[in-house]
């Protein structure tokens, strides 16, 4: 049996930056020509900004940037992000008050994060048995699930071999 490794594939050798924005950027275009939304510029943007590294950003980050191109103020940004939350094309990692682009849009999917507390890298996973699970235990308490955000903190192996 293979082992799954908490890696941040985009940091591989192997991976492809520009492609890979260009990939999200028209899949989300695609996502929003679809169900007749505007992904007007403010939101391409904001997703570009979300897009650039692979690793959660926060607002003020995403804000700072559009200053420097004198485009934009909090509300729109905070709007923008929270468009792009809704339409499930960027997930926001509660513990980090940031955000991370979803590499798969076109599924709606409740995910679960690993977050390494050294490196920051998120791997996202979108699990059925744990969403069932989730579900089968607050039915037995009576709970309705509103939102569900699943966040598990630790080290990574990269973190953990460089510490050991």
């Amino acid at each position: 049996m293979q082992k799954n490794k908490l890696k941040n594939p985009f940091k591989s050798a192997n991976h492809k930056h520009k492609k890979c924005l260009q990939t999200a950027l028209a899949a989300a275009k695609k996502h929003c020509d679809a169900f007749g939304l505007r992904l007007t510029p403010i939101r391409y943007r904001v997703l570009e900004l979300v897009w650039q590294n692979h690793a959660p950003v926060k607002a003020y980050n995403i804000l700072d940037q559009l200053k420097l191109a004198k485009s934009s103020a909090p509300p729109t940004v905070y709007r923008a992000l929270d468009f792009l939350k809704e339409e499930g094309l960027v997930h926001k990692i509660e513990s980090l008050n940031a955000y991370i682009g979803c590499d798969n849009p076109q599924e709606g999917h409740k995910s679960q994060f690993f977050i390494c507390d050294d490196c920051g890298t998120v791997a996202e996973i979108a699990d059925p048995d744990i969403r069932y699970l989730l579900r089968k235990k607050a039915h037995q308490f009576g709970f309705k699930i509103k939102d569900e955000m699943v966040e598990i903190k630790g080290h990574c192996q990269e973190c953990r071999g460089s510490a050991e």
